[in-house]
Protein backbone atom coordinates (compact mmCIF):
# COMPACT_ATOMS: atom_id res chain seq x y z
CA UNK A 1 0.00 0.00 0.00
CA UNK A 2 1.53 3.43 -1.20
CA UNK A 3 2.52 5.99 1.65
CA UNK A 4 -0.32 8.72 -0.14
CA UNK A 5 -3.12 5.81 0.18
CA UNK A 6 -2.09 5.14 3.72
CA UNK A 7 -2.37 8.79 4.69
CA UNK A 8 -5.72 9.40 2.90
CA UNK A 9 -7.43 6.36 4.27
CA UNK A 10 -6.11 7.44 8.59
CA UNK A 11 -7.58 10.76 7.16
CA UNK A 12 -10.45 10.06 5.64
CA UNK A 13 -11.01 7.36 9.16
CA UNK A 14 -10.06 10.59 11.47
CA UNK A 15 -12.62 13.27 10.08
CA UNK A 16 -15.40 10.59 9.74
CA UNK A 17 -14.46 9.55 14.13
CA UNK A 18 -14.55 13.63 14.65
CA UNK A 19 -17.73 14.32 12.70
CA UNK A 20 -19.82 10.81 13.59
CA UNK A 21 -17.96 9.27 17.11
CA UNK A 22 -15.83 6.09 17.20
CA UNK A 23 -18.95 3.44 16.60
CA UNK A 24 -18.83 5.32 12.88
CA UNK A 25 -18.34 2.49 9.78
CA UNK A 26 -17.05 2.97 6.51
CA UNK A 27 -16.30 1.24 2.95
CA UNK A 28 -13.13 1.17 1.44
CA UNK A 29 -15.52 3.34 -1.56
CA UNK A 30 -15.37 6.00 1.80
CA UNK A 31 -11.85 6.78 0.30
CA UNK A 32 -12.78 7.16 -3.14
CA UNK A 33 -14.68 10.00 -5.30
CA UNK A 34 -17.44 8.30 -6.70
CA UNK A 35 -15.85 8.32 -10.28
CA UNK A 36 -14.02 5.51 -10.94
CA UNK A 37 -11.01 7.72 -11.87
CA UNK A 38 -8.15 5.54 -10.61
CA UNK A 39 -9.25 1.73 -11.12
CA UNK A 40 -5.60 0.40 -10.08
CA UNK A 41 -6.06 1.94 -6.52
CA UNK A 42 -9.42 0.70 -5.72
CA UNK A 43 -8.98 -2.86 -6.73
CA UNK A 44 -5.46 -2.37 -4.11
CA UNK A 45 -7.75 -1.21 -1.69
CA UNK A 46 -10.59 -3.63 -2.51
CA UNK A 47 -7.76 -6.64 -2.55
CA UNK A 48 -6.30 -5.40 0.88
CA UNK A 49 -9.64 -4.43 2.24
CA UNK A 50 -10.97 -7.99 1.33
CA UNK A 51 -8.75 -10.99 0.44
CA UNK A 52 -5.87 -9.44 3.21
CA UNK A 53 -7.84 -8.74 5.89
CA UNK A 54 -11.03 -10.53 5.25
CA UNK A 55 -13.46 -7.43 6.64
CA UNK A 56 -16.86 -6.64 6.01
CA UNK A 57 -18.60 -4.57 3.82
CA UNK A 58 -18.67 -1.47 7.10
CA UNK A 59 -16.02 -1.64 9.49
CA UNK A 60 -15.48 0.33 12.28
CA UNK A 61 -13.29 3.53 11.14
CA UNK A 62 -11.11 2.91 14.47
CA UNK A 63 -10.24 -0.70 13.48
CA UNK A 64 -9.61 0.64 9.62
CA UNK A 65 -7.12 3.06 11.02
CA UNK A 66 -5.75 1.04 13.41
CA UNK A 67 -4.95 -1.51 10.55
CA UNK A 68 -3.63 0.84 8.50
CA UNK A 69 -1.60 2.22 10.67
CA UNK A 70 0.50 -1.23 12.03
CA UNK A 71 1.37 -1.47 8.03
Amino acid sequence: MTQSLKEKIVDVCNKKIEQNGPNVGLSFYAFFSNKNDNPELLMETATWWILTHKLDHFEKAVKIKKLVLEL
